[in-house]
């Protein structure tokens, strides 16, 4: 049946539109950018596959640095290998989404190559992949998120509030304690307006959530312990920051604080910072912005090396 609308104002014009064939917004990339893309990604294992990802290591990739479930099967339109599924999600996703995907997809080529001894197979591949970066970058948005809006005051009735849901936190069964401080800080994320994002999973690894400070992503680790967090931990949530976008960082929040011993030994220069209980107290006692407290540890850091500076030392009475 043909549906004929004769649109005379802009309500019309509007009902009119949403009566047209929904058309995805598709990428300007060429058959010939896509024979570089193939030349650079399938020179590991062969035509099909991607560098060196496997079936899961393919799908996580996409799942968090894109937000895409690669396996599903509109992927597979034009077949389902991992190469012929990168090629059919370039061609159908706007130039923004082709850019952030080929971005990080050098991004892990090149740490390919920074850990084998062999030479770059591909004649002046970076030239060719940043020229083809660039031209779909004309118009498209920027790569790295917008900071959201941070306040600068503080909000007494919200910080009561926060008080109170981290005595409720203290209250509860030890088994419960756990989930319950990751709920905690995602409140407390919200109220200074990080962006925070519950906990997720990905294949084999478990992240506590995530929030945004300034441009910066940063990854979080929740622990309440009877024992302060040693290096072992300290590693274990660095390794898992090293596997995501170079600008990635992480939070490591411990209530039971960090033993001395365990940080000498993590070491400095990490992109990694660290908050224990006591700063969480402190900084609701003086009623000090988390987003400040935040900005600067990181501060120090980058002056420093070191992942933990108290907040009674970032802000002495």
């Amino acid at each position: 049946m043909t549906v004929a609308v004769s649109p005379t104002s802009a309500l019309d014009t509007i009902r009119f539109c949403a009566l047209l064939p929904w058309r995805q917004a598709i990428s300007s990339i060429r058959s010939i950018d896509l024979r570089l893309v193939d030349d650079l990604v399938n020179f590991v294992r062969g035509p099909g596959f991607v560098l060196d990802f496997s079936d899961s290591s393919f799908a996580d990739f996409f799942a968090f640095e894109l937000k895409v479930n690669i396996d599903d099967p509109k992927y597979s339109a034009k077949g389902g290998s991992k190469g012929k599924r990168l090629r059919y999600f370039l061609q159908t996703c706007d130039d923004a989404t082709a850019v952030r995907a080929l971005e990080a997809l050098w991004e892990y080529r090149s740490e390919y190559f920074a850990r084998s001894s062999d030479g770059d197979p591909v004649a002046n591949a970076e030239t060719r992949y940043q020229g083809l970066i660039s031209r779909l970058s004309r118009g498209a948005t920027p790569q790295r998120p917008s900071a959201p809006p941070q306040p600068t005051t503080v909000d007494r009735a919200a910080i009561a509030k926060i008080k109170a849901d981290l005595l409720q936190v203290t209250a509860r069964a030890p088994h419960a304690r756990g989930y319950a401080f990751e709920g905690f800080l995602k409140g407390l994320f919200d109220a200074f307006g990080l962006a925070a994002q519950e906990p997720f999973r990905l294949r084999g690894e478990q992240i506590d959530g995530s929030f945004q400070l300034g441009s910066d992503i940063y990854l979080l680790e929740a622990k309440w312990h009877g024992q302060p967090i040693g290096v072992a931990e300290l590693h274990t949530f660095h390794g898992k920051i090293e596997q995501k976008a170079a600008w990635t960082r992480g939070l490591f929040v411990s209530n039971s604080g960090f033993t001395e011993d365990g940080l000498a030994a993590f070491g400095r220069g990490k992109r990694v910072i660290c908050m224990d209980g006591l700063d969480l107290y402190e900084m609701l006692d003086r009623e000090v912005p988390l987003n400040q407290v935040l900005e600067r540890k990181v501060r120090r850091a980058a002056e420093t090396g070191a992942p933990f500076i108290r907040v009674r030392d970032l802000f002495p009475l």
